[in-house]
């Protein structure tokens, strides 16, 4: 099978997930409106209930997704291996998925252990070049070891992804050794994947300025429809003390700026469900293919697993269990 033809028939999982996102967000929207119209109505501090209800129904949400939104992003990278792997899909592609999430984690927990374990090495590498960064270049070393970790975590996620799906493609071992194997996979073959960074950012960027740009002109036409709504949120902002950031405060107490500011974070937003669901796995679909062919071709032993000894303390405690 074509990357293409994996990704249009594993895309379902992307919608599932879209269409649950959309409703969180509504949800926070729901929240954060409702602390507004309190708080204005009772205290005369609407922006006040604007962020505790924004906190409130951020966590709500988070802890809900937590428990669903796992299924569906495990179930596309357990369909997308077996695509580039074994080059055919079920008809069934959504209901195949769930089922091979279930049979190889069985609980969120075990799916969460692994998970966790992974990025926690992928996490150790960013924060060896941020110390790096600092101790060469001092301050200014470090902003440029930030910047670069910035970068390297959109890769960490791909490459956490690519760990997963080697975790569902090696079904004769645990889900625990099958996790170092990932590792061990990327340690080992760490140049030819490098390879796939220039998809990850090219397709990424292309994305943020045709989508993004797109967004960020219809989000700021609609909000020029409503310019008393933003004088009165620059208004509470002006009589809240910002003098730690006078330069941040004066942006944010002028309506027109405020709108544009307003218009820049929502397009983001958005953005960023549209490229997880349209374009990430369009992009995953090819990087997983080159991970898992050089695994196939190198397939981890015991004894390679030495090159994990001392990367991350929850991948030891992962190779001393029993998952």
């Amino acid at each position: 099978m074509t990357n293409k033809q994996i990704y249009r028939k594993t895309l379902t999982f992307s919608l599932r997930k879209l269409f649950i996102d959309l409703i969180a967000l509504v949800a926070v929207g729901a929240f954060a409106t409702l602390g507004f119209v309190l708080m204005d109505r009772y205290n005369s501090e609407g922006l006040v209930g604007l962020l505790i209800g924004l906190i409130v129904g951020m966590i709500i949400i988070a802890i809900i997704m937590h428990f669903i939104g796992y299924t569906y992003k495990a179930g596309q990278i357990a369909m997308m291996t077996k695509g580039v792997t074994e080059g055919t899909l079920p008809d069934h592609v959504y209901r195949e998925g769930k089922k091979a999430v279930k049979e190889r984690f069985g609980t969120v927990a075990v799916f969460y252990l692994v998970t966790n374990a992974i990025r926690s090495i992928f996490n150790a590498l960013a924060r060896g070049i941020n110390a790096l960064g600092k101790a060469v270049g001092g301050e200014r070393g470090g902003q440029v070891a930030d910047a670069i970790n910035s970068a390297i975590q959109v890769v960490i996620g791909f490459l956490c992804d690519c760990c997963l799906g080697w975790v569902f493609y090696r079904k004769e071992v645990s889900a625990a050794k099958a996790t170092c194997e990932g590792a061990v996979i990327f340690f080992k073959h760490g140049k030819t994947l490098i390879k796939n960074v220039g998809r990850i950012f090219g397709m990424g960027l292309l994305s943020l300025l045709l989508i993004g740009g797109a967004l960020f002109g219809l989000g700021y036409f609609i909000f020029l429809q409503f310019p008393q709504t933003f004088e009165l949120l620059a208004g509470e902002i002006s009589q809240m003390d910002l003098s730690t950031d006078a330069q941040i405060a004066q942006y944010l107490q002028d309506p027109k700026t405020l709108t544009i500011i307003a218009a820049a974070v929502i397009a983001v937003i958005i953005w960023s469900f549209i490229h997880s669901t349209f374009v990430r796995p369009f992009i995953l679909v090819g990087v997983l293919r080159n991970f898992t062919a050089e695994g196939i071709k190198d397939i981890p032993t015991e004894e390679s697993f030495s090159v994990l000894d001392g990367k991350s303390a929850k991948l030891a405690k992962l190779r001393a269990s029993d998952y």
